[in-house]
């Protein structure tokens, strides 16, 4: 697994076995915002290497015995990265302020914008709670090849051709989508974070089921889901969009119950971010919670602390990882 924080990267055993290893420590500096590079960041074949988005729209590419810059051509920031294919490496690349989806085919770039994606019908109804760009917050996909893109907000637009074109999902879920994810023994499932709580569809979006019951709060930020078993899964919900107090639940039903795991952490949080939850290949679960990365093990049932990175922080409130990727 990697994690990324807000100028470095360090990887670890998807087992927690040993100390996370630091591999790279940027130059890039921070945009005015306080947010740092690095939370679009995806690993490739199976733990050995990873892609990272910079600030500048590059992508960097770190292997053991190697690094690599792929410049994009994207000037909005990248809020997102799925790897549709590792040969050649096949990219989908979503964007914050105004949501476009390029394709990057190679390692030479730059990336093409997808026209069949700008070409939605529904972008007209896209929009942000702030009257700002919408976004393509997350990506996702199967093993037969169907993507899915997350749109805050605007729900989930699908492809069932890695990315080449686009339609939307049934509309009969919560529009305010946080994020998108899927099984890899179970192509059929589609699971999404909103601000309703959690929403499952077992027929690749023809349709979805709200399973929000035993849930602290419905405001979804995000949700993982067990490698080898569909119905196990975390998530994460929190008192509104600034936070304000945030919980980490788990069900092994599918959602049809949670359980707020919150007892077993040393400290309350604050917020739980998009991206701050996931299984890795293994089974083992991981959770940043406030400025700490829990490890969740027997099935995520037994959550401790795991790792505080040594890096100083942009300022007392930031949060140091920006993102984990398994």
């Amino acid at each position: 697994m990697f994690i990324a924080t807000n100028n470095a990267i360090y990887t670890v055993e998807d087992s927690g076995n040993g100390e996370p290893t630091h591999i790279y420590k940027g130059t890039d500096q921070q945009d005015s915002g306080g947010n740092g590079n690095h939370e679009a960041m995806v690993s490739l074949s199976n733990g050995q290497a990873v892609v990272s988005a910079l600030s500048d729209g590059t992508l960097l590419v770190l292997s053991e015995d190697d690094e690599k810059r792929i410049p994009t051509g994207i000037a909005d920031p990248i809020a997102s990265l799925l790897v549709v294919r590792e040969d050649p490496l096949t990219l989908l690349i979503g964007t914050d302020e105004g949501a476009y989806v390029y394709r990057l085919v190679g390692e030479e770039g730059p990336a093409e914008r997808i026209a069949a994606f700008d070409e939605l019908e529904c972008r007209k109804d896209w929009y942000t709670p702030w009257g700002g760009p919408p976004a393509v917050r997350t990506l996702a996909k199967t093993q037969d090849g169907f993507c899915y893109a997350d749109i805050h907000v605007g729900s989930i637009m699908r492809s069932p051709d890695e990315g080449v074109s686009w339609e939307p999902v049934t509309p009969d879920l919560n529009k305010d989508v946080h994020q998108v994810t899927t099984c890899p023994i179970e192509d059929n499932n589609v699971y999404a974070s909103t601000a309703n709580g959690v929403y499952i569809s077992p027929d690749r979006g023809n349709s979805w089921e709200h399973r929000r019951e035993g849930l602290p709060r419905r405001y979804g930020t995000g949700i993982a889901v067990h490698p080898t078993d569909p119905d196990l899964m975390i998530a994460t919900v929190q008192n509104g969009p600034r936070g304000g107090g945030a919980w980490l639940c788990r069900s092994e039903n599918g959602g049809a119950t949670w359980t707020d795991l919150s007892t077993q952490l040393t400290a309350s949080a604050d917020r739980i971010r998009t991206g701050y939850i996931a299984f890795t290949s293994d089974g083992t679960a991981w959770a940043v919670i406030g400025k700490t990365l829990y490890i969740g093990k027997d099935r995520a049932t037994e959550w401790s602390p795991f790792w505080t990175p040594p890096e100083p922080q942009a300022s007392p409130h930031a949060y140091p990882i920006q993102s984990l990727a398994v």
